[in-house]
């Protein structure tokens, strides 16, 4: 931390003003998706993912993964997720490790997302410890103490490799018994058996506190817990095998978009020939196909690579906290999810 004192009124007035999370609950989107159905452009494809989402759900031997990247947890979305999870509408989770951590975990301990009122220059923001996400303020003390949370939990741990599942159900575990936010996604795939998988989990605040508890383990000379990345891909892939037909709901793309299709392509390298490819996908994006990365690559080119069905998938070119709560609503309405099997995959590594 800086030695320059911090102007306490002046960080006080940039964090007045919580984000507050959409309640999906609260209101019914069925209308909307429907009136959008007969549109064109986006509203056209967001209705159809709308309503290849609901056949996930209606599809009784379907498993389905909810995948995310980018900020939307930060910027209002979280508590649909955490919905989605409690009312068995996902079966398991793939996200970042900011996703994760650094916003659901961090909200877990009772801290708060801001919104920026005003956007003063970036050096401003830094003297008096505040983080940015576009406009979104963190406050860094704040996730500071996520760091040494993270810290605290890996010097509980008996030494060893973990797959990041099995990290984060201790972080679930944590919050259950000290969390201060009932609506946690962390802690809810905790009680209901969800595995959530991190595959660059140390890319996020996990990694202060990880690096931290290794250097201390080091320099004691004792052994310590390690994430084995591994082990993700392995676990991963055997909730696959084992599901046989599933489904994506995919916010965003990158590392966590391709590491829930590569199961498919995993499965079969193991001699599972006969493993599904992902027979429903969805995926909100606002990156560019042209550049040929994995964040904007269609589910049409997944199918080139024996990972997706070409027949039922859709993407929604759109910022995701802008409609995933309509189609999150939409599905929650339609309520198939009230008549749903539940997976609880995570008992499968217990």
């Amino acid at each position: 931390m800086t030695d320059a004192p911090i102007n306490d009124t002046r960080k006080a007035e940039l964090l007045s003003t919580v984000v507050e999370h959409i309640d999906i609950t609260s209101f019914d989107a069925r209308p909307i998706i429907d009136a959008m159905g007969k549109m064109s452009f986006t509203s056209r494809d967001l209705a159809r993912a709308t309503r290849i989402y609901n056949d996930m759900l209606a599809d009784p031997d379907c498993t389905v993964f909810l995948v995310i990247a980018g900020s939307t947890s930060a910027g209002g979305c979280m508590d649909a997720y955490a919905e989605l999870l409690r009312n068995n509408m996902v079966d398991a989770v793939v996200a970042t490790g900011a996703t994760i951590v650094d916003m659901d975990f961090f909200e877990g301990l009772g801290h708060k997302h801001y919104q920026a009122l005003e956007v003063p220059d970036d050096d401003t923001l830094r003297s008096l410890y505040i983080d940015r996400i576009y406009d979104t303020y963190i406050d860094e003390e704040q996730l500071q103490d996520c760091d040494f949370t993270i810290n605290k939990i890996a010097n509980a741990l008996p030494p060893g490799p973990y797959s990041s599942r099995a990290f984060i159900r201790e972080m679930g575990k944590y919050l259950a018994e000290h969390g201060k936010k009932e609506n946690s996604l962390v802690k809810l795939a905790y009680e209901h058996d969800v595995p959530i998988f991190c595959p660059a989990f140390v890319d996020s605040s996990a990694g202060f506190g990880l690096v931290k508890h290794q250097v201390d383990c080091m320099k004691a000379g004792r052994p310590y817990m390690m994430i084995d990345a591994v082990a993700d891909f392995r676990e991963l892939t055997d909730i696959k095998i084992k599901a046989g037909t599933s489904g994506l709901l995919m916010i965003g793309g990158g590392v966590p978009k391709n590491f829930i299709q590569d199961t498919v392509v995993c499965a079969e390298i193991l001699g599972h020939e006969d493993v599904e490819v992902h027979k429903y996908a969805v995926q909100i994006t606002v990156a560019d196909v042209r550049d040929g990365a994995c964040s904007s690559s269609t589910l049409q080119e997944a199918a080139s690579w024996g990972k997706v069905n070409t027949g039922i998938e859709q993407m929604v070119f759109a910022e995701a906290g802008s409609v995933l709560p309509l189609l999150a609503s939409d599905a929650y309405h339609r309520g198939h999810w009230k008549t749903r099997a539940k997976r609880a995959w995570g008992k499968l590594f217990a």
